[in-house]
């Protein structure tokens, strides 16, 4: 293991793509707090995987689309820092919480565009604006994004395009806090068979079949694919990598 002291928050990792990446990261010799919307006795789960790893972990409940929410969120992370860590700060933040919206252009409607602004936009702009004081110099920041930024897929025109701000903004980060030595890249997984979306790909054989049809690789991804990229972001092996985005889709749309 690389280093137990350092400490990693990752949202939304309670399941999917964010269960996998606290699992990796703590393989890794990070220690792991998570938040969670709803599901806390699979965020408690998650928990108890990686104690039995060697290393702490904790949970915390979040709606990263309540920006109103998220001064007491601090509170309540600073508290679990100096309780559970003994530590005030952290090293990395993870932005992967998010929800699936599909809807043509046509058919959309301003609360669809708010509710999926909220959580991959505006949550992402603001949480990550309020844990920056909480971050150790020579850390990092992972945002999560999407291979439909690269790939125009019908239906997602408003998730793809707040991915495409969410890219912006981690340049911006990667050349502000340049100061501070903390890094910030972007993970832009392909199509993955998780229950984003109420398993929009997962439970959909034709879907598969198309995703498969067009990526080198010949199938659609799976929440392990995507874990060890974001905790090779995390260590010292990365330490040169900033500012980029890295995506892990098998080859997809070539």
């Amino acid at each position: 293991m690389e280093n137990t002291k350092k400490i990693a928050l990752v949202t939304g990792g309670s399941r999917g793509l964010g269960k996998d990446m606290a699992l990796r990261l703590a393989d890794k010799g990070i220690n792991v707090i998570i938040t969670y919307n709803s599901k806390a006795d699979d965020a408690q789960n998650v928990i108890n995987e990686i104690e039995q790893k060697g290393l702490q972990a904790a949970a915390l409940q979040l709606n990263t689309g309540a920006v109103s929410s998220f001064d007491n969120f601090i509170n309540q992370l600073k508290d679990v820092l100096h309780a559970k860590f003994g530590t005030d700060h952290i090293d990395f933040l993870v932005n992967n919480a998010g929800i699936g919206g599909y809807s043509p252009i046509t058919d959309v409607t301003e609360a669809f565009f708010d509710e999926l602004l909220n959580v991959h936009f505006k949550g992402v702009y603001f949480l990550t604006q309020k844990v920056l004081p909480l971050i150790n110099e020579g850390g990092g920041i992972v945002n999560i994004s999407s291979g439909l930024t690269r790939v125009a897929i019908p239906g997602s025109s408003v998730y793809a395009s707040l991915k495409t701000a969410v890219e912006t903004f981690t340049r911006y980060l990667a050349k502000e806090l340049g100061e501070r030595k903390i890094r910030a890249n972007v993970v832009a997984p392909g199509a993955i068979m998780t229950d984003f979306g109420g398993g929009h790909l997962r439970n959909d054989e034709q879907l598969q079949k198309m995703v498969s049809s067009f990526t080198a690789l010949g199938r659609p991804g799976v929440a392990e694919d995507i874990g060890g990229v974001v905790a090779f972001l995390c260590t010292e092996d990365a330490r040169w990598v900033n500012g980029q985005r890295i995506e892990a889709a098998g080859g997809m749309a070539l």
